[in-house]
């Protein structure tokens, strides 16, 4: 493994590259594990359609797939024109300005601790119905939520080597077990038939489509880190993007089957009903008249261990955010330091698990919803600040490549972000024009407003806290979004 000291520290972002080491499945395998589809399919479109008594979510996924490969085309274009290409921060501060980037990078932390925080609440909601049942002894679910929390704030200490050859396996059972539940669906359809009502294009032209949309685009947080192993990819040029629209489709495909299966099991005048009473416990239920004991089982406690491992998977974003601003000095230093025993963020995770800590303890002490409450709502304010910040990334790659030569043809330079950023704006101005329905809650609603509000101040702050860098610290300023070539800058040994 190629290492590189930053002063008598090793720099864990820069020494962790090591190239030609992934191709393309290999890829498409960490992104799809991070996607978490079982989590999707049982917790995400469940509840979704619980929560929104909307019935367009296959169809919705369809649209989003199709809206985000148009986005894939510039985004991964403008991967090869930089080094520190693995965040939203780096491409909108290349794109739109250093304290459009710094403000983007405070969405983006916020965004993402509402992503890993509310799994705690799914965790704890579908592991204890798993206790009860093999011990006879039904623990609370903060309790369980506690446990992953303490493994996941240890882990995030640790120097976490991942083993692609078990990730490939966890993932191939998790999606078999997903399509097993698919085909029984479709193999006993409800009265109905085999309807394909929810796939038709007119089920997104009703009232409440822009929470449709959001909750669809839950699915697909993740897709974005393909571009991540550009620098450790075999071939980079051909293998981030066929690793990036692979993902892409894989993802709008199975999640548009899985939540069309389920309408058709039901009928799709009875989806909504079903998942209110059954919650996340709904493609279990439905299963189970068809398919034995152990499949259902094996699936359940499937589902628990895609809700870890995505948990583990945002610890680390969110940590590795905190990181990055640190290493760079758009936040404290002490948050660009790393464990010296492992080379993890040392501080990036101690703030991560310290607000998942104080989020557990109060909706346990307040006696919340752990599924709805934290989950969903947790889950969908965070999917929301992901597409804020996939629109800003879009606008900024069209601005990018208007500003400087490239080789990139037309096609990803205008051709393709430029339709994409009108349709990612679009669905911005519908989700914040549906919030209230997205969250289930009746208009006019202050938490329908308050959530869209605090992404509003976070960048209003975050732009503040640019301009007092470029007037006060010009220095750190002029090395934002820059990477390790910053830890460089900052290091007097260098």
């Amino acid at each position: 493994m190629r290492s590189v000291h930053t002063g008598d520290r090793l720099d864990p972002i820069a020494g962790a590259l090591a190239a030609d080491r992934l191709g393309a499945p290999s890829v498409v395998y960490f992104v799809l594990s991070a996607a978490a589809p079982l989590t999707v399919v049982a917790g995400v479109v469940t509840t979704g359609y619980a929560v929104t008594a909307i019935t367009g979510l296959p169809v919705a996924f369809l649209a989003v797939g199709a809206v985000l490969a148009l986005f894939a085309v510039g985004y991964v274009a403008m991967a090869r024109h930089m080094a520190n290409a693995g965040a939203f921060y780096t491409y909108i501060s290349r794109g739109l300005g250093r304290p459009v980037g710094i403000a983007a990078a405070w969405v983006a932390l916020i965004a993402y601790n509402a992503l890993q925080v509310g799994l705690y609440g799914a965790f704890g909601a579908a592991a204890a119905p798993l206790i009860d049942q093999w011990t006879g002894v039904a623990p609370p679910w903060w309790l369980l939520s506690l446990i992953a929390w303490a493994l996941v704030a240890t882990l995030g200490m640790m120097r976490v080597d991942v083993n692609g050859r078990l990730l490939a396996i966890l993932l191939t059972a998790e999606v078999a077990v997903i399509l097993i539940f698919d085909l029984a669906d479709l193999a006993n359809p409800a009265a109905s038939g085999l309807t394909a009502e929810t796939l038709s294009p007119s089920a997104l032209f009703v009232p409440g489509v822009g929470a449709l949309l959001i909750i669809a685009t839950l699915g697909f947080v993740g897709f974005e880190s393909s571009v991540v192993f550009s620098e450790e990819s075999r071939d980079p040029r051909r293998t981030v993007p066929l690793a990036t629209y692979a993902s892409v489709a894989i993802i709008a495909g199975l999640y548009a089957l899985s939540a069309w299966a389920m309408t058709v099991a039901t009928g799709p005048a009875n989806i909504v009903a079903t998942a209110r009473r059954d919650g996340a416990e709904t493609i279990f239920v439905i299963a189970a008249a068809h398919l034995g004991d152990a499949v259902v089982d094996l699936a359940r406690v499937l589902f628990v261990t895609s809700l870890f491992a995505a948990m583990i998977s945002f610890h680390n974003t969110t940590a590795r955010y905190f990181f990055a601003l640190g290493r760079e000095r758009v936040l404290p230093a002490v948050f660009g330091r790393t464990r010296a025993s492992t080379g993890a963020p040392k501080a990036g995770s101690i703030a991560q698990s310290t607000l998942g800590l104080i989020v557990i303890v109060a909706f346990a002490v307040l006696g919340l919803d752990p599924l709805v409450q934290l989950f969903y709502y947790g889950g969908t304010f965070g999917g929301f600040g992901v597409l804020l910040l996939v629109c800003t990334t879009s606008v900024a790659i069209v601005v990018f490549f208007a500003r400087r030569p490239s080789g990139e043809s037309a096609l990803r330079r205008i051709g393709a972000p430029v339709p994409a950023a009108a349709a990612l704006t679009v669905m911005v101005w519908l989700a914040l024009n549906n919030f209230s329905t997205l969250l289930g809650v009746a208009p006019g609603d202050p938490l329908a407003w308050v959530l869209p509000a605090v992404y509003g101040a976070a960048a209003a702050l975050g732009l503040v806290w640019a301009f007092v860098l470029r007037s006060g610290q010009p220095a750190v300023y002029s090395l934002v979004g820059m990477g390790a070539k910053a830890a460089t800058a900052h290091d007097p040994t260098h």
